[in-house]
């Protein structure tokens, strides 16, 4: 048997620009550790309220800081349903650090893990570029610089939450499966399995690209009676089980502690609110004195829930289709153009100045319009730029595999409405699909066409590398 590991060593064409990525991804984690070790290195029994209460980069969350404090299922375990078991060998080394030192690196390990991750990213989208599409040496490192250039790819690979580690999944399985196509060779049911399992259990969603990359490399085999129940019906079952057993393992439990402890907590509170509601009331009667405080908590619990309903978090939550587990995560009501002029292509490629990094759940709105025109401009290039390569590799079957999971994003997002709220900060899981598109129009361009096209990409790289790394580093430093 082949090492599966040596698809990690580094080629030597790939050593130099990989390293110039290497030195970015650790200055930048770099930053991001300087920016709350103050607080998040500290040892403290309130790890939890201190990280999420001082934690504020867009949409993400911290949660990973915490489970590598105190290992908990802190994740949602139907979404997420292995990655708090990823990280426990990192919750040990913690640990060790913690007895040894007295000191919380929590953020250290992760930032080992990003920077590990996003080298990576790099190293699989240039040989994707390089090996399976073919072009130039200097346009497939160009296009991979491109894709860290863009504002949520950057940010993914420094912020404590599943985003980064999920795209080194997709793209790893990107190029794993490229080859399998380049070289005529199906995709084994053990390999479908391990990829299955490692991009669904960090995000049970990925899982499905797995299946999808699967179809376009095994074509009909994919659909044979001893592959599907193999390689696609009982690893899914397997993961769906485990997130239920974690669930009542690990999840329920605290639930109900906890909604036992709140409902103990009301119902002390309300005694004290009525035995001061009977020293200040006029009224005799004990029946008329519990019939005018049941009034007077009416109008509080209906001032709440119109203070509420003014906060960000319920403010900016569109419409669900439906109440359950998934459905409460969709949107109906949200724009869809605006979403896809702001967010999708907006702010997952550049970031916008006003509210700046703020969370739509706490203060941010869901829709900011960009200052300034040439925004747009450069928007709408990428955009082109990647709708162009998408006619030129219109006969790749790689490419429309890249695509069918673009797709899949799409429905989630446009489609059902999923995160549409703040659809940006899931774009890890699809833009490294526009480089991608974008290599197929260099395949096709020569001549002096093809020095502007360079031209203009290496413009458009180098000031999205400008811009979001300005506002990124000037807003954590800040």
């Amino acid at each position: 048997m082949r090492n599966p590991f040596k698809i990690f060593l580094v080629k030597q064409e790939e050593k130099k620009a990989s390293l110039v990525a290497l030195l970015s991804f650790v200055a930048l984690n770099a930053v991001m550790v300087c920016a709350y070790a103050d607080k998040f290195m500290k040892v403290s029994e309130s790890y939890w309220n201190t990280v999420v209460r001082t934690f504020g980069v867009s949409g993400f969350d911290p949660i990973t800081y915490t489970v590598i404090t105190d290992w908990e299922a802190k994740y949602n375990v139907y979404r997420h349903p292995f990655l708090a078991f990823f990280v426990y060998p990192l919750n040990l080394i913690n640990n060790l650090l913690i007895s040894l030192t007295g000191l919380n690196f929590a953020q250290i390990l992760v930032a080992l893990l990003l920077v590990f991750c996003g080298f990576y990213t790099y190293i699989f989208t240039y040989r994707i570029l390089r090996e399976l599409i073919k072009i130039s040496r200097w346009d497939a490192t160009m296009l991979s610089a491109m894709l860290f250039s863009f504002a949520y790819v950057m940010l993914s690979f420094i912020v404590p939450d599943h985003f980064g580690p999920s795209m080194f999944l997709l793209v790893l399985s990107l190029y794993i499966c490229g080859k399998c196509i380049e070289r005529g060779r199906k995709l084994k049911i053990w390999q479908t399995v391990v990829l299955f399992m490692l991009t669904a259990g960090v995000t049970l969603s990925n899982g499905v690209k797995t299946f999808i990359y699967s179809l376009f490399v095994n074509g009909r085999s994919f659909f044979r009676i001893k592959h599907l129940l193999l390689a696609v019906l009982l690893p899914s079952a397997l993961i769906w089980g485990f997130a239920r057993w974690e669930y009542r393992t690990f999840v329920w439990p605290g639930e109900m502690a906890r909604k036992e402890a709140k409902a103990k907590a009301n119902e002390q509170k309300r005694q004290r609110l009525f035995q001061a509601f009977c020293d200040t009331t006029s009224l005799k009667d004990r029946a008329e004195i519990r019939k005018a405080f049941q009034q007077h908590m009416n109008k509080r619990i209906k001032a709440r829930y119109l203070a509420d309903r003014k906060k960000a978090w319920n403010k900016n939550k569109g419409k669900p289709m439906a109440k359950g587990e998934f459905l409460r995560w969709t949107d109906v009501s949200t724009s869809r153009l605006e979403t896809a002029v702001e967010n999708l292509f907006g702010e997952s490629l550049q970031l916008h100045r006003d509210h700046l990094l703020k969370d739509t759940l706490r203060s941010r709105p869901v829709i900011i319009p960009y200052r300034w025109a040439v925004s747009y401009v450069v928007e709408a290039l990428i955009v082109l730029l990647f709708v162009a390569g998408i006619w030129c590799g219109r006969r790749s079957r790689f490419l429309w595999m890249c695509l069918s999971g673009f797709a899949f994003d799409m429905f989630l997002h446009l489609g059902l409405g999923f995160g549409i709220n703040e659809v940006y900060i899931m774009s890890a899981h699809w833009l490294f699909v526009m480089p991608v598109a974008m290599a197929f129009l260099f395949k096709a361009l020569s001549g002096r066409s093809l020095l502007v096209l360079r031209t203009l990409a290496l413009l458009l790289t180098a000031y999205l590398f400008i811009y979001n790394g300005i506002l990124t580093v000037g807003y954590l430093v800040s």
